[in-house]
């Protein structure tokens, strides 16, 4: 589990197909290798990794043929890009951004990056080969004031438009400059996560409706029975 607060950027090389190295540039300074260990989870631009092998300014780590098919992870490999980096969180840490998984949904497309005074105002898209993904997967959890990662990052929907095709975040400098959120170009692909919540309540309510069960029966009880409190 992560909060969507990126702690750094690495470099990511491949080793072999499905292996690669992830390199630090701030190396010992880095908050990620502070207490690394080998098993530990590590979100690679939203995308949940286990430490394999420590490396001097770095670790090791192996994404299965599925992991490579649904995230940028394999184009990422072999462009030796900027990813973002965040450590698993603790029992007891801080919890800013909101609960992120590290599992990928589906991929989005970078629109367009504009610098206004005081923020950037960012806008996804679906990849129009990747459109039955998005629907499916993306968008029925994008909604205004909700929260989505993107690259790992906790962003908050400023905007989006009813049918669910794009949306705008509005990012502060310091994310934007701390993030590879400053390195993508225009039409560059980024992983997309969903709120967990929103789909543990997609589907709660889908039984509801499936059962022909009316909502009046989403109550206090109900939410106890199902682990919501």
């Amino acid at each position: 589990m992560f909060t969507g607060l990126v702690q750094g950027l690495g470099i990511i090389r491949p080793l072999e197909s499905d292996r690669f190295t992830l390199s630090i540039p701030d190396g010992d300074s880095s908050p990620i290798l502070s207490d690394l260990a080998i098993g530990d989870s590590v979100a690679v631009d939203g995308v949940c990794l286990t430490v394999e092998e420590i490396v001097k300014d770095g670790f090791v780590a192996t994404a299965s043929p599925e992991t490579l098919k649904r995230t940028t992870l394999s184009q990422k490999i072999a462009t030796a890009s900027y990813v973002n980096l965040e450590h698993s969180l603790r029992v007891g840490s801080k919890l800013g951004g909101h609960f992120v998984t590290g599992h990928v949904d589906g991929l989005g497309c970078l629109q367009e990056a504009i610098s206004t005074d005081k923020a950037w105002e960012i806008t996804f898209t679906a990849p129009s080969s990747r459109w039955p993904q998005w629907e499916n997967f993306i968008q029925p959890y994008v909604i205004p004031k909700g929260s989505v990662a993107v690259n790992g990052i906790s962003l908050t929907v400023a905007e989006c438009d009813a049918e669910g095709t794009w949306f705008k975040a509005a990012v502060i400098p310091h994310t934007y400059s701390q993030t590879n959120l400053c390195y993508l170009k225009n039409g560059d692909l980024v992983n997309i996560e969903g709120d967990i919540l929103g789909k543990y309540v997609a589907k709660l309510l889908g039984k509801q409706f499936h059962s022909e069960e009316s909502l009046d029966e989403v109550n206090l009880t109900f939410l106890a029975e199902n682990g919501y409190l």
